[in-house]
C-alpha cells in the first residue's frame, strides 16, 4: 500500500517486531539495508510487540536517535501514555478510511522530511 503512494522515500517493510529488531540491527539478512531515517511502528506486531521494539530501539545508543512514529488502530489513553513512555517522537492512531490514511501518510512524509531538522546521520546523509 506504501508502494502506491509514491513517498519520495525508500521503504523497507518488516512483518513482525523479531524481523525489525533483525533490520534494525543490522542481521546478515539485512546487511545492505541501510538504518531508516524514521521507523512507522504499529503496536500491534506479532512475535515481538511494538512497545517492545520501541523499548529496544530507545535503549540503544547506536538507535535511539531514530525518530520513532507510532502509527497503530489503539486509542487506549495506557498506550498513548506507554508509548511517550518510553520516548516515542509522536503517536498516531490510524484512520479508517483510506482516504484519510494516504493523508496521515503524505503528511508524516512531509513534516519528517521536509520540515523537521533531524541530526546528522538521521534523514540528511
Amino acid at each position: 500500500m506504501f508502494n502506491e503512494f509514491k513517498l519520495a522515500n525508500n521503504l523497507h517493510v518488516v512483518n513482525d517486531g523479531v524481523e525489525a529488531i533483525k533490520l534494525l540491527n543490522r542481521d546478515v539478512q539485512y546487511l545492505d539495508i541501510p538504518l531508516p531515517d524514521l521507523i512507522l511502528l504499529d503496536l500491534n506486531l506479532p512475535k515481538k510487540d511494538g512497545r517492545e521494539v520501541l523499548e529496544e530501539i530507545k535503549s540503544d545508543k547506536d538507535l535511539k536517535h531514530i525518530p520513532v512514529v507510532i502509527l497503530t488502530t489503539s486509542k487506549a489513553e495506557e498506550d498513548i501514555f506507554r508509548a511517550y513512555d518510553l520516548y516515542a517522537n509522536c503517536y498516531i492512531t490510524k484512520p479508517v478510511d483510506l482516504d484519510q490514511f494516504i493523508a496521515v501518510i503524505k503528511s508524516i512524509e512531509d513534516f519528517w522530511f521536509s520540515i523537521v531538522k533531524l541530526p546528522k546521520g538521521v534523514g540528511n546523509d
